[in-house]
């Protein structure tokens, strides 16, 4: 069983940076790739990036590759999205997931959510 509380969202100008933080508890940590989705207003839940457990292995949607890095501190039971050069298309809300059984780019596939966070990029 896994609980996850998203942080970090706000107003950002075009351009600019900001640091999603997720934060987890539960017993196992380590052992689960966690994943970055999105969901702006009248569309479906997006894939944003994912990380293994050991924070070997990385994969990230082709719309925000070279902007976005996902990252993982298992000691402190975290993981972070850096998002720069942010763009209005990046307005949405942010969720974070927990996959128990492997890395996917599928929603429906993620055993546990965050309530979600909110970015909003003006231009």
């Amino acid at each position: 069983q896994v609980q996850l509380v998203e942080s970090g969202g706000g107003l950002v100008q075009a351009g600019g940076s900001l640091r999603l933080s997720c934060a987890a508890s539960g017993r196992t940590f380590s052992r689960n790739w966690m994943g970055w989705f999105r969901q702006a207003p009248g569309k479906e839940r997006e894939f944003v990036a994912t990380i293994s457990g050991s924070g070997g292995s990385t994969y990230y949607a082709d719309s925000v590759k070279g902007r976005f890095t996902i990252s993982r501190d298992n000691a402190k039971n975290t993981a972070y999205l850096q998002m720069n050069s942010l763009k209005p298309e990046d307005t949405a809300v942010y969720y974070c997931g927990v996959n128990n059984d492997g890395g996917t780019a599928q929603p429906r596939e993620y055993d546990y959510w965050g309530q979600g966070t909110q970015v909003t990029v003006s231009s």
